[in-house]
Formats: structure tokens, C-alpha cells, sequence
């Protein structure tokens, strides 16, 4: 496995990832385009040919606070880390420019990804309620901070 930086000819290939696993709550071609635009951080796995196995994003807000956008591995490659390793990275960019207090948002009932996030010292702060359309599922709030 290899993490790089998202391109814009990546988009195609991770709108089907975003498709299997967010369904009507997916995010558009147009939305990834907006992040890359702003200059937001963001990264692929890809495997031995190439081929996207997950994504991840992150949004400095200066001067120390960001917000991990999305993490997504595709549904044949989980479990095997490379949600973890997105993770470490995005981290790993956060301290790089200073960023002390890490944000994101996980839907209530995604176990897993809350488990995953509490390894790295994320712990919940809030609930947005009806946060994510249309299934109205609230969404926990997790911050990380380091002093």
C-alpha cells in the first residue's frame, strides 16, 4: 500500500467508494473539487496496481485547529489498517503545521470508527443532532487535543 496525495483524476474512483459506503449521504464530484480548491489536505491508499483502497481529508483552520473530513476505506480492503495508516497521516500533517486541536464528526451508531478514533485520543465532546441527510442520524463530535 502506498498513501499520496488526492488528484483531481482520482475523484471517479472515489466516487464509487463514497457510493458504496454513504449511499444517499455520499458526497458529490463537486465537493471534492471544493476541498482540493481550498487547499485542504488530502490523501489515497492506493494498492500494488494503483487502485484506490480508501481516502481521508483534513481542514486546517489556522492557527491550530483542524477538522478530518472524511475517512473512507473501500468495503474489500478494511480491516487491514488502512483506515489506521490514513489516520496516522492526517495526524502526522496536523502536527507538522502546528495544529493542536484535532476535530471530526462520526455518525452515532459507527462503533468502529468511534473505537478507532478513541485509540488515537479522540474523545466525544458534543452530538450534532440530524446531522447527516437524509437519515437524520446524529453525529458524535470527537476532539483531540494535544498539549
Amino acid at each position: 500500500m502506498k498513501i499520496e496525495p488526492l488528484r483531481w483524476w482520482h475523484i471517479d474512483e472515489i466516487l464509487v467508494i463514497e457510493a458504496d459506503l454513504f449511499g444517499v449521504e455520499q458526497w458529490s464530484a463537486a465537493m471534492f473539487w471544493n476541498e482540493l480548491a481550498n487547499g485542504h489536505h488530502y490523501l489515497v491508499a492506493t494498492g500494488d496496481e494503483g487502485e484506490i483502497l480508501g481516502y481521508a481529508g483534513l481542514a486546517v483552520q489556522p492557527p491550530d485547529e483542524a477538522w478530518v473530513q472524511n475517512i473512507a476505506v473501500r468495503r474489500d480492503a478494511q480491516r487491514r489498517g488502512i483506515g489506521r495508516t490514513l489516520l496516522e497521516a492526517l495526524l502526522a500533517e496536523a502536527g507538522r503545521r502546528g495544529v493542536r486541536k484535532v476535530l471530526l464528526e462520526v455518525a452515532v451508531d459507527n462503533g468502529p470508527a468511534q473505537k478507532l478514533y478513541g485509540d488515537y485520543g479522540f474523545e466525544a465532546v458534543s452530538i450534532r443532532r440530524g446531522y447527516y441527510q437524509p437519515s437524520n442520524t446524529d453525529a458524535l463530535v470527537m476532539m483531540r487535543h494535544d498539549d
